[in-house]
This record gives structure tokens, sequence and C-alpha cells, in this order.
């Protein structure tokens, strides 16, 4: 069977869009084996390449350098002293009166990764999403694979398509392609917004000024709770980890996980539940309201006219 040089364009170039293309279904960097060296732009073995004679090498006889006569008489700059610079006077703080004395410090210590292994809520998320995860990387496996299988399909049957057939061809397998990003990438980003709207439940149930945390140290007194990582030594006393995980189970058992495809930022949009602007908004302090410019006395000379 005879090669056209047509036939032969048109199987590379469907060569060169199915390794490009299979290369980013695949998350990898696909090498490219160029056939090219020193030798005129081909590869040839080293068996067959004669080794040229190398030079003798010369012996090189160092000169010393001849500097200029003027900066041979120049005689090396001494290091500047530190500037003098002026010194404005800063205004003495005023002496503050005695102000209360703050509580004796009660410290507690905390867990806080074993609260969240140990959390129910924390466990249903792992199952939900967990099981979301692995369904949306099961599809994203198939649909590369069916990509990389009309791609294959293209290369084979490149040598008996016109090169119209094969560009229209080309041309859907980088729309289906674009189409897949966009819609993987949009459920990937669900997925991950989901998890943030469920756990933030459970960290704001912990952390908040009324919360778990601060509720089972004040009935203990504690004024001051640490993280365990950062205290070395402590008595079991001090610990209050199992209290928070057996109050935490108690309080929320449960935590609202968006429904499976549901974007967590229709949800917000919807108006049906607080969102993340209002509670940044509730956060940040108030801004000082300056008191109102006392009122201006009518002019005298208007008074008079």
């Amino acid at each position: 069977m005879v090669m056209t040089l047509t036939s032969l364009k048109r199987t590379a170039k469907v060569s060169a869009l199915l390794g490009a293309f299979v290369g980013t279904a695949l998350g990898s960097a696909v090498p490219t084996a160029h056939a090219q060296s020193a030798n005129g732009g081909w590869f040839v073995p080293k068996t067959a390449q004669p080794e040229a004679p190398r030079p003798a090498p010369r012996r090189v006889v160092e000169q010393p350098v001849q500097l200029p006569e003027e900066e041979q008489q120049a005689a090396p700059e001494a290091p500047r002293a530190p500037p003098v610079l002026p010194l404005p006077p800063v205004p003495t703080p005023p002496v503050l009166a005695k102000s209360t004395t703050p509580p004796p410090v009660v410290v507690g210590v905390i867990n806080v990764q074993a609260v969240m292994q140990m959390s129910s809520a924390q466990q249903e998320i792992q199952q939900v999403l967990g099981a979301r995860r692995d369904h949306l990387a099961q599809a994203v496996q198939h649909e590369e694979a069916a990509w990389r299988e009309e791609a294959q399909k293209l290369q084979s049957q490149a040598r008996s398509l016109t090169a119209d057939q094969i560009q229209l061809r080309e041309r859907h397998l980088q729309e289906r392609r674009a189409k897949d990003q966009r819609e993987f990438g949009n459920q990937a980003r669900i997925l991950q917004e989901a998890a943030q709207v469920a756990y933030h439940q459970i960290e704001r149930e912990l952390e908040q000024p009324n919360g778990i945390i601060a509720s089972v140290a004040g009935s203990h007194g504690m004024n001051l709770v640490l993280h365990s990582e950062q205290v070395v030594l402590h008595v079991g006393e001090h610990d209050i980890t199992d209290e928070v995980i057996a109050q935490l189970n108690k309080t929320l058992p449960h935590v609202f996980i968006p429904a499976d495809g549901v974007d967590p930022e229709q949800v917000a949009k919807s108006g049906k539940m607080p969102t993340t602007a209002d509670e940044e908004r509730n956060a940040a302090p108030e801004p000082a309201q300056t008191p109102a410019a006392p009122a201006q006395p009518q002019s005298v000379l208007r008074q008079q006219h």
C-alpha cells in the first residue's frame, strides 16, 4: 500500500492532537522524543559518530594584569561614619490611673483534633461528602477513557478522511474537552463549598463566645484555654477534651449539608438562612461616630440686616 504525502500529514496531525489531549486528560505531561542532536538536527548513534581528535592543550601563561596609574595611585576609601540625623521630640505618655486587676489565670487545655475525630457530625460529613467525591472521581475517569477512545479512533481513521472531516472531528474533541473541564470544575467547587458549609457549623458551635468550649471552661472556672499541642506539661484536670466531645455530640449531632448537586452559593442567594456575609458584617467593629459639630451662632451682621 502506497501512502501519499497528504495522508502522512493527516496522520501526523491527528497523532499530535491525540498526544496533546491525552496528556491533558491524564493530568501529566507526555514526554516527546526529539531525535535531534548537534549533528545537523538528526540523531546518530554514538557508535556511528567518529570521535574527532582532541587538540593538544595549549599552555597558557598568565600575565600580570597592569592597572592604570590612576587606580594604582588611588588610596582605598575609608569607611563612612554614620550620618548625624535630626531627632524630633516625641510626647511623653500620660500617667494612667490604676485600674482593676484582672482575675488570676485558670488554664485549661483541649485537643481540637481529637474533638473533630470523635464528633458524630464530622463523621457524617466524611461519609456523605466522601461518597460524592468518589462518585465525581469515577465520572471523571469514565469521561477521560471515553474521550481517549474517540481520539484514538480518529487517529486510526485519519487516512480515510478528508482534511475537512479531520478538522471537524478535532474541533468536536476540543469542545468536548472544554465542556468537561467546565462541568467537572463546577462540580468540584460545589463539593468543596458544601464541605466548608458543613465544617463551619462545627467550628461556630465550638468557638463562638457562648459556644461549647466557653461553656465547659466556664463550668470549671477556667478563663484561658490553650491547645494541648502548645502545652508541655499539665495535669489531667486541666484537659476538657472529653467533656467538649460529649457536649458537642449532644448539642450538634448532625449538620446541614447541601443536597447533592445543589450549589451552596445559590442557597445563600435564596435568603432562606443567614450567610457568611452576614457573619462578617456582624463581626466587623462599628465605625466610631464622630460627635456632631456644635451649631454655629448666627452672624451678628445678618441679624442686623
